[in-house]
């Protein structure tokens, strides 16, 4: 299992788009992804017991550690480094403040920024990136 891995909603614009953006900033090309609807993700999701009101939106896997929710994006956040890492300071709010926050986010995420037929498909030079 890859060191660092994001399970995203493969068919919201929204993950679609942080995914694109991750892609972008990962320097150090230390992340993989899989769409929550991929057989990876499921079997995942089936051998660490996570229930559907876990998986939103992103899954964060970090050394077999998994994250959820705000936990989830401020530890790729600090794994992405940089200025980046600061949003970690983020932490010193609540938990149930932060999914609370982040929860209505996933909550409108199709209405606010739409939803595809089926996830996306990775280009050539990308597809290293993605796991089955």
């Amino acid at each position: 299992m890859p060191q660092y891995v994001i399970l995203f909603d493969g068919v919201c614009n929204l993950c679609n788009t942080f995914v694109q953006f991750i892609i972008k900033h990962d320097k150090k090309d230390k992340f993989s992804f899989a769409p929550l609807q991929s057989n990876y993700a499921i079997e995942v999701i089936k051998n660490h017991n996570l229930n559907n009101n876990q998986l939103q939106s992103v899954v964060f896997i970090a050394n077999q550690k998994i994250y959820t929710k705000s936990n989830a994006a401020l530890q790729i956040a600090k794994h992405l480094g940089g200025l980046w890492s600061l949003f970690g300071c983020l932490n010193i709010f609540p938990l149930k403040l932060r999914d609370a926050v982040y929860n209505y986010v996933a909550k409108n995420r199709y209405k606010w920024f739409g939803k595809k037929q089926s996830c996306m498909v990775p280009t050539a030079n990308l597809k290293n990136k993605f796991l089955q």
